[in-house]
């Protein structure tokens, strides 16, 4: 059960990320539910991937995996409609086109590519495309301050087995703490954004 004891404990900055959220959450005025479901993703996503780190059963894999798909859809999602304004069926292709592209990239990159870290370029693509439409705002400079926190992380995570030999602890928990950053960054833009 504790043979990765800190890529297991590591999660709980996740979990960090989703209370300071939340707390940010409950500071404003009206009840921004959407942000909120986004919040309790990050919840899911870290207990998520504690299971997988620690039970490394294949129905714990789908406890990782399917709360940070989630994640990435349901943050597009709001994104497109409330950043972006888009109208619902334009966002609605904008987001199928984007799952098709993600299982296209996934099909045609090569076994072990990045490491595996490969499946996560679509959202790293997504946040600067986003980011870069809404660079002269306040809501855009924190995608793409979540951006770049995003791809340091990716590079620890494909690190992770080639520094092994030398550091037994590995970076996958530097991928986990990154990446509750990246959640935090995202979610509070969301929520300071609101409803506008």
């Amino acid at each position: 059960f504790w043979s990765e004891p800190v890529n297991a404990v590591s999660n709980a900055a996740f979990l960090v990320a989703a209370v300071m959220a939340f707390l940010l959450w409950r500071r404003r005025a009206d009840r921004d539910w959407p942000a909120l479901a986004l919040i309790g993703a990050t919840v899911l996503v870290g207990l998520g991937s504690f299971a997988f780190h620690t039970l490394a059963t294949r129905r714990a894999m789908l406890l990782d995996v399917v709360p940070i798909a989630a994640f990435i859809y349901g943050y597009l999602a709001l994104a497109l409609r409330r950043f972006l304004r888009l109208p619902l069926v334009q966002a609605g292709a904008v987001l199928a086109g984007f799952a098709a592209g993600s299982w296209a990239l996934g099909c045609l990159l090569p076994p072990g590519f990045l490491k595996g870290s490969g499946s996560y370029l679509p959202a790293l693509a997504a946040m600067v495309v986003v980011g870069g439409i809404l660079r002269g705002t306040a809501t855009g400079q924190a995608i793409l301050a979540a951006a770049a926190v995003f791809a340091v992380s990716l590079v620890f995570r494909t690190i992770d087995q080639a520094v092994c030999p030398t550091a037994p602890v590995g970076t996958h928990a530097g991928w986990h703490l990154l990446n509750a950053a990246v959640l935090y960054l995202l979610l509070r833009a969301a929520i300071r954004h609101g409803h506008r």
